[in-house]
């Protein structure tokens, strides 16, 4: 047995040699612009939480136990009620092939919001039945949580996920989504460039990374980014040297991940309008939603026997 025999973080992957990946149209990078929708599944007393939430919230501060915040409640609000929809008439103005990682219980809290996803046509793809933290979650309840947002996903936007992020995943996560089925894929990684199969209870399962890096979140997240400027120069040094591997026929993916109350507000969401002029003045740029990322790799990268 060697030290790598039980241990069950890959920190290997491929190695340097990657599989010789071609995207559609000989694309250098394949670009996924990925809209969490949390609003109204957060952390609230209202919703039989002991605390009202704290984080990714321009208000900050410790959770208040057994206690409404209602500054950070009318924070959230801000995202469900204006930067949504700003948010979607820019990807609609522009053609934008996005996908729609919907907390559950959020999206059944606003059927405005779930109409106009729906008449989209985006993907939607689980983001958890509530935005909270699952790491101690029975798993019990963290199976039920995940068929219920399944079912409201599939009713409200009239078909079913074939995506799973949950953001904040327990151990049992990603077994979960391979047993219930159903998926194509999960995004709760951080840790490579382009989607990878992994064994889980005894199947290949198809990964397609999240990412922590290009996001608006931190702008609130340990405050590296101060302006929207700051997002919109990290995510276009990202993209360039992405677009530069793919020129040297190395293509990648990249995921740009937004919130509606984080990116939608005034002062900021001029720096998503810049970072798509700068996307789509390139070419050789698959702009793509998560399903067909995961399509993609199934057909050309089959997992091995």
């Amino acid at each position: 047995m060697t030290v790598n025999d039980s241990y069950p973080r890959d920190l290997v992957g491929y190695a340097g040699s990657p599989p010789p990946v071609c995207w559609p149209n000989d694309a250098r990078v394949a670009v996924s612009i990925v809209l969490n929708y949390e609003e109204g599944g957060e952390y609230c007393v209202l919703h039989g939480d002991g605390h009202s939430e704290s984080i990714l919230t321009d208000v900050g501060g410790d959770p208040l136990p057994n206690a409404r915040n209602l500054n950070v409640e009318s924070n959230f609000e801000y995202g469900s009620r204006v930067g949504f929809w700003e948010i979607m008439r820019i990807l609609r103005e522009r053609g934008v092939a996005a996908t729609i990682y919907a907390v559950g219980m959020a999206l059944e809290r606003n059927p405005q919001a779930a109409a106009e996803i729906a008449r989209s046509g985006l993907e939607v793809a689980c983001h958890g039945q509530r935005w909270i933290d699952y790491q101690f979650v029975p798993e019990d309840i963290e199976r039920a949580d995940m068929l219920r947002n399944v079912e409201i996903i599939t009713r409200l936007i009239g078909r079913r996920p074939v995506g799973w992020y949950t953001g904040r995943p327990s151990p049992n996560t990603r077994r979960l989504v391979v047993e219930t089925g159903g998926f194509a894929y999960d995004s709760d990684a951080y840790n490579d460039d382009l989607p990878y199969w992994a064994r889980v209870a005894g199947r290949a399962h198809l990964v397609v990374p999240h990412s922590f890096d290009n996001n608006d979140s931190r702008l609130q997240r340990g405050g590296d980014f101060a302006t929207g400027d700051d997002f919109f120069a990290y995510c276009r040094d990202a993209f360039d040297w992405l677009h530069r591997l793919g020129g040297e026929g190395r293509p990648r993916m990249m995921t740009i991940s937004l919130h509606a109350r984080i990116i939608g507000r005034p002062g900021r969401i001029g720096a998503l309008v810049r970072l798509l002029d700068h996307i789509q003045r390139h070419e050789g740029v698959w702009l793509c939603n998560r399903a067909a990322i995961a399509e993609h790799w199934m057909v050309h990268h089959p997992a091995a026997e």
